[in-house]
């Protein structure tokens, strides 16, 4: 996402024209002091001052602004969202309130994927907000940057964002910020990972299957693990997708995108943590080596897992990947997948499903979901529904055949291969915006994301 730091600047009075926040209710004492022909503008406008609406009033040979809120004195993060998509180029400073966390929105507005096609010769010029919160500056650039990140990465199509980009990707974090790093490839992933390694065999050399590994902080510091599943595209395997099944499957590695995001914003805050970030990553393909629904896998853990139904992978590489991060016993555990259906049935594509162990790190991400604009919703991890996933000849099947609580009984699977007495969390995110929204394009979306990071702020920071 190019040229985003340069949206936010500080208010050194640079020349620039006003944003006047009014409301409904506030709207006709402002208009009071307008002239004749700027109030007859207003009204072939039909700005009325409801929340979202925007009007643009000449004043002489300047101009200036009117942005409609709920609350001038309560803005959130899309209050000048719409502003910041509509008004012509140029520089702006808010007349009679602090952006606060409004100035996410006000970047992310601008947002746009141009890895393949240029923007438009006639798209308008970047739109500049200033701000004496000076100090707030940089930790929301790093936010916005990290949800760009995400969109960046979901938006890019499986031949480009392959196993072997997000590698890349991975990589470039880790030598960023000074973090360790290490992959384990094809093969040799039979005996370490076995379920990552059944799950990607089938794909083509250049997208082998890995476990990317990064690990940053000090040893005295509490540990945490950061997981991402990574399935860069999903066929479904030999129990495949119908064709409108697969048109949004390069978005199915959309947790490992959160996970390495996330890991970023950890390192970029320095927050007080030893932190793990794993990142099982395959292309569950189609091939005479594929695995086969009736397959048994064994897994890292020791456990036995029979395949019901081979479009039902992602949770088997998690299961690998969290039990790695089991064995170095942290403190706490967060997870990100496109992992079902079922969550966005549950709860449409604009929530993630979050299911915890601990009532209180479900308080905790919801509470900070919400303080962010960032909204989760928690969903039952139900003991008794791991009843749905008993096989007649291995530890456990990898699907339940009943249709009840998909999300539910997909984190009750995951569940089994988290470390006993582990506090964990999981995040059954879409990773996908099929409506734009003021702030909030179409297309990729980090979802749960900043939720995730206030939380481990608020925990560590």
């Amino acid at each position: 996402m190019s040229d985003k730091d340069d949206l936010i600047q500080p208010d050194r009075g640079q020349d620039a024209a006003a944003i006047h926040l009014v409301t409904k209710d506030s709207l006709p004492e402002f208009a009071r002091g307008l002239s004749g022909p700027q109030r007859a503008l207003l009204a072939g406008q039909k700005f009325t001052g409801a929340a979202g609406q925007v009007a643009v009033v000449p004043d002489g040979e300047r101009w200036f602004v009117l942005a409609g809120v709920a609350d001038p004195q309560a803005l959130n993060s899309w209050c000048l969202a719409k502003c910041a998509e509509v008004l012509p180029e140029g520089t702006y400073r808010l007349a009679n309130a602090q952006a606060g966390p409004a100035m996410f929105g006000w970047q992310s507005a601008q947002y746009r994927f141009t890895r393949y096609r240029a923007a438009p010769a006639d798209a308008p010029g970047p739109r500049i907000l200033l701000t004496g919160e000076v100090g707030k500056i940089p930790s929301c650039m790093a936010e916005v940057r990290a949800c760009a990140l995400v969109a960046d990465m979901v938006n890019t199509p499986a031949e480009d964002m392959g196993p072997e980009a997000i590698e890349g990707e991975a990589r470039r974090i880790a030598e960023a910020h000074g973090a360790s790093f290490a992959v384990v490839r094809g093969d040799a992933l039979e005996t370490g990972f076995p379920m990552v390694h059944a799950v990607g065999r089938a794909a083509a050399r250049e997208h082998a299957p890995r476990l990317i590994e990064l690990n940053w902080g000090e040893d005295s510091h509490p540990r945490v693990a950061i997981v991402g599943k990574g399935v860069s595209f999903d066929t479904g395997g030999l129990d495949i997708k119908p064709a409108s099944g697969m048109l949004l499957m390069k978005k199915d590695m959309g947790g490992a995108a959160h996970a390495l995001a996330l890991s970023e914003l950890v390192m970029q805050a320095g927050l007080k943590v030893r932190l793990q970030c794993l990142v099982p990553a395959v292309e569950n393909a189609i091939s005479g080596n594929a695995f086969r629904p009736g397959d048994v896998l064994k897994s890292r853990k020791g456990l036995t897992v029979e395949i019901g139904n081979t479009d039902a992978e992602g949770r088997l590489i998690l299961g690998d990947a969290l039990t790695y991060a089991s064995e170095g016993s942290p403190e706490l555990i967060l997870d990100f997948a496109t992992l079902t259906g079922a969550a966005r049935v549950a709860v449409g594509p604009d929530l993630p499903a979050l299911f915890t162990r601990e009532d209180k790190t479900a308080d905790e991400l919801l509470a900070a979901g919400r303080a962010q604009d960032d909204p989760c919703w928690r969903l039952p991890l139900h003991a008794p529904y791991a009843e749905y996933l008993a096989s007649d000849i291995a530890d456990l099947n990898n699907t339940h055949s009943n249709g009840f609580a998909g999300a539910s009984v997909a984190a009750s699977f995951l569940d089994r291969f988290v470390g006993d007495g582990i506090d964990w969390a999981h995040f059954d995110t879409f990773a996908w915006r099929p409506t734009a929204r003021p702030g909030r394009p179409k297309g990729g979306a980090a979802l749960g994301l900043r939720a995730a990071f206030h939380m481990l702020k608020g925990r560590y920071g």
